[in-house]
């Protein structure tokens, strides 16, 4: 599993961050996972399921590190289980998994698990300095001697017991509230502000899957103002379509601030999504969009090779050669401008080949296949392959084939592409290669 723990700093005077931050970084994590949840100081995520659609660990790690930096996030790491991201970002260790998590967890100051606290002045004086001091102790001596609490916390933290969690959910609108850390005096300063409550708006119009044409922000005047200041004011911004990309409602926020004078220092900002709809999501198809013109299907091929690595990208190429099993090869891509086969085809070619060609049961001199053969068209005469050796060394064979080739219909198996060796010693012998659709 991966979690990853993101710490919030203390409010004023040391106090825990409120119940409202805690909120708006869980609102803004949603569009990340549906398994956040928060505890005490801590937005805990459940990204085992979410790293491949971000792009891999590190591009998602990347995102939320820069975007939570933005939302005021103190500290982040990243674990097995949510416990232990939460002791690890404590400690200032981003990296659960750079070393064995017993390892890391030891050493980390005993007093980062909340569980240790009531219990922290007995077992400073049996020695006990960290975590692995405390797990060190006899289990038995500790269950007496302490509340079930400490062992619990401490096999959660370690991987030994499960964890539950009570899950945040999606809130239907959004209205978030933002207390200022100084006051604000001129408009164009409240997009610092400000831009924290669009991240959030941002993130939960992600995980709505939607965009929002019009939202409004808010402030509230000092209390030591003016009577005729009022008590705040606000600002509603419309956008010509539906969006969710943080820089353009940066902008189209900065571009009204710069018009707008605020009539008293400003204390608090609350923001509202007003008009939500749902956005029509882009295409992750790896498969070329046919609404999108101007784009060769080469092109394409190019792009997906560069993302998957060439050899994971094949495509069929025609080859100078009427043998069915040599007709066609596939090669990486990008690659040579493909060579055209040497004539036109002038037979019916199938649409699946078998990898080895299936004799077939015979009745009369008739071939049997779910039933007797009837034989449409033919023969379709292939001979050649001589110089085409098969394998390495004296051992080696040829590809050399002569056969005669017919379509054949079969009652139940449908049209068949069947055909009889040549100067075999086996006259009467026949052979399905492939099937058309």
């Amino acid at each position: 599993m991966l979690w990853a723990a993101l710490l919030l700093p203390p409010g004023p005077d040391g106090a825990p961050p409120s119940d409202e931050a805690l909120r708006g970084v869980a609102t803004w994590a949603l569009q990340f996972t549906p398994r956040v949840a928060t505890s005490e100081e801590a937005v805990l995520l459940e990204l085992e399921a979410s790293a491949r659609l971000f792009g891999g660990k590190r591009a998602l790690r990347d995102r939320i590190l820069q975007e939570g930096a933005d939302q005021g996030v103190s500290a982040l790491a990243w674990a097995t289980n949510s416990l232990a991201a939460h002791l690890l970002a404590r400690a200032g260790i981003e990296n659960g998994f750079k070393r064995p998590l017993e390892e890391l967890l030891d050493a980390i100051p005993m007093r980062a698990l909340t569980a240790v606290a009531p219990h922290e002045g007995i077992l400073s004086r049996l020695g006990c300095r960290t975590l692995g001091d405390v797990r060190r102790l006899p289990r038995g001596g500790v269950s007496r001697r302490f509340d079930k609490l400490l062992l619990g916390a401490l096999d959660r933290a370690y991987g030994l017991q499960p964890e539950a969690h009570v899950w945040v959910d999606l809130p239907e609108t959004f209205d978030a509230r933002l207390e200022l850390m100084s006051r604000v005096e001129m408009a164009p300063a409240l997009l610092f502000g400000a831009r924290r409550l669009l991240l959030q708006m941002c993130g939960w119009l992600a995980a709505r899957h939607s965009g929002t044409t019009a939202f409004t922000l808010k402030w509230a005047h000092d209390v030591m103002r003016s009577k005729e200041a009022g008590q705040g004011g606000e600002i509603t911004i419309r956008t010509a379509e539906p969006s969710r990309n943080l820089e353009h409602l940066c902008r189209l926020l900065a571009e009204h601030l710069a018009k707008t004078e605020l009539k008293a220092p400003v204390g608090e900002l609350w923001l509202n999504a007003t008009e939500v709809v749902s956005l029509d999501e882009k295409s992750a198809s790896l498969l070329p969009d046919e609404a999108q013109q101007g784009e060769s299907l080469q092109l394409v091929l190019e792009r997906i090779a560069a993302r998957l690595g060439p050899d994971r990208v094949l495509r069929p190429v025609l080859t100078e050669d009427h043998r069915l099993e040599w007709m066609q090869m596939w090669q990486p891509v990008p690659m040579p401008r493909a060579r055209k086969a040497a004539a036109p085809l002038n037979m019916p070619q199938p649409t699946w080949v078998l990898p080895t060609p299936l004799k077939l049961a015979t009745r009369g001199h008739r071939p049997l296949y779910q039933g007797v053969l009837h034989l449409l068209t033919g023969p379709h005469r292939v001979e050649g392959g001589w110089w085409h050796r098969l394998g390495e060394g004296c051992d080696a064979t040829t590809g050399h084939v002569q056969r005669d080739y017919w379509v054949a219909l079969s009652e139940h198996a449908g049209v068949l592409w069947i055909y009889q060796e040549r100067l075999a010693s086996e006259e009467t012998a026949w052979y399905l290669h492939g099937v058309f659709a």
